[in-house]
C-alpha cells in the first residue's frame, strides 16, 4: 500500500468551500415550511429590508440568482441593444452573459495585477460613443478601485454596475462594496459568503432605480432562500472575521507563492484566497494528494471563450488564468487547517527550489 495514500486517508480533507449551516438556518427553513408561502412572501420582504439596513439604507430587490441580479441591475441602469458595457475578462462567464442578455455588447478590459480587479486605465482606453456603463467585479472579495472608476464614469457620463457577489462586507475608502454604483449585484449561491442555496440581491442607488428594477423583475427569490439568507446575513460579520484571520496567517506563513495584495484604504473579505504560482497545476496536484482542496478559478479568460472569441491583448488576464490558485480560507477552516496548508505549500515550493 502506498504510504502517502494511507496518510491522506487518515487526514480530514480541507474543502475549498463549505457552507456554514447550523441550527438557526434549519429553524428558519422549518418556520417557512409551517406557513402557506414557499415562494415570495414575508421572508423575502424582510430580507430585502435587512439587507438594505446592512448597506446603509440602499433600496434592495431580491431575485433568484446572482446572474439574474446582475442582469436586472444592468437593465435598471439602462443597458440595452446597441450599448457597450466594459467589464474585466478575468471573471466568471456569467458576468459577461448578463451583459449579453440585455442586448448590449460586452467589451473586455484587462485587470490590475495586484488585486485581480479591473484596471481603471484599461477601462478608459476602451470607451467609445456606444459605451453606457462599467461593471467592476470585486473579485475574490477585493474591492476594485472605485475612486478611479467613479471618476471615469462621471467624466464620460457612464453608469457603474457593481458585481459584488464575492464581497459582502468588503470596504474601500470608507464605503461598502455594493454602494458605489447605480446598482450592485450580490449572489447567495452556496459557494458565496452568504450561502442561502440560491438567490441574489440587487442594490439600488435610490428609489427611482429600485422602482425600475421592481417593474422589470420576473425571476423571484423563494421564502425558503430568504429565510436562510437572513440568518446568514446576521452571521456574516463573524464569517468575515474568520476569513480575514485565516488570510492573515496565510499572508505571514506562505513562501514560494505570490500572496494577495490589499489596496490601501481597503478591507477585503477574502471570499477566496488567491495566490500566484508559476507551477500552479503542480502545486494543486501536490495539495490534493495531501487532502487539501484547491480551485483554479478562471482557467480561460472570458474574452477567449467560444461564446465571445474576442481578439484582444489582455496580458494580465492571461497570466492570471495560467497562474492563479485559490486556497481554503472559509470559516470552516480551523487554525490547525491553516497551519497544515502553510506547511504543505512551503514544503513543496522549498523542495522545488532545491531541485532546480
Amino acid at each position: 500500500m502506498d504510504s502517502r495514500a494511507s496518510t491522506v486517508d487518515r487526514l480530514t480533507t480541507i474543502s475549498i468551500t463549505e457552507p456554514q449551516i447550523g441550527p438557526d438556518e434549519r429553524a428558519a427553513v422549518d418556520r417557512v415550511l409551517r406557513t402557506p408561502s414557499l415562494t415570495q412572501g414575508a421572508e423575502v420582504a424582510a430580507f430585502e429590508a435587512e439587507f438594505s439596513t446592512y448597506l446603509g439604507g440602499k433600496p434592495c430587490v431580491a431575485v433568484n440568482s446572482g446572474t439574474s441580479t446582475l442582469h436586472l441591475g444592468l437593465l435598471a441602469a439602462g443597458a440595452g441593444p446597441g450599448d457597450e458595457v466594459i467589464l474585466p475578462s478575468f471573471t466568471a462567464p456569467a458576468t459577461a452573459h448578463a451583459v449579453t442578455m440585455t442586448g448590449a455588447t460586452p467589451v473586455f478590459a484587462d485587470i490590475d495585477r495586484a488585486t485581480f480587479c479591473i484596471d481603471p486605465k484599461a477601462v478608459e482606453s476602451l470607451i467609445t460613443p456606444r459605451t453606457m456603463g462599467i461593471v467592476p467585479v470585486h473579485l475574490f472579495g477585493q474591492v476594485a478601485d472605485m475612486a478611479e472608476i467613479r471618476a471615469i464614469a462621471g467624466a464620460y457620463g457612464l453608469a457603474v454596475v457593481e458585481d459584488a457577489c464575492h464581497a459582502p462586507g468588503a470596504r474601500f475608502e470608507g464605503g461598502a462594496a455594493g454602494t458605489f454604483g447605480v446598482t450592485a449585484a450580490f449572489s447567495f449561491h452556496q459557494a458565496m459568503p452568504i450561502a442561502a442555496g440560491e438567490g441574489g440581491m440587487v442594490v439600488c442607488a435610490d428609489d427611482a432605480v429600485q422602482a425600475r428594477a421592481r417593474q422589470l423583475r420576473t425571476t423571484r427569490m423563494s421564502d425558503l432562500a430568504a429565510a436562510v439568507g437572513r440568518v446568514q446575513l446576521n452571521r456574516l460579520p463573524g464569517f468575515n472575521r474568520v476569513r480575514r484571520m485565516n488570510a492573515a496567517i496565510l499572508d505571514d506563513g506562505l513562501r514560494g507563492v505570490e500572496t494577495p495584495t490589499v489596496r490601501p484604504h481597503a478591507t477585503p473579505v477574502f471570499h477566496q484566497y488567491a495566490v500566484r504560482c508559476i507551477a500552479r497545476d503542480r502545486l494543486a496536484a501536490h495539495l490534493a494528494r495531501l487532502g487539501i482542496a484547491t480551485a483554479v478559478p478562471y482557467s480561460t479568460p472570458v474574452h477567449r471563450l467560444p461564446a465571445y472569441s474576442v481578439r484582444a491583448e489582455l496580458p494580465e488576464s492571461g497570466w492570471a488564468a495560467a497562474e492563479v490558485l485559490t486556497l481554503p480560507v472559509h470559516p470552516g477552516v480551523s487554525g490547525a487547517d491553516v497551519a497544515r496548508i502553510v506547511r504543505a505549500v512551503n514544503d513543496a515550493t522549498s523542495a522545488w527550489q532545491l531541485a532546480s
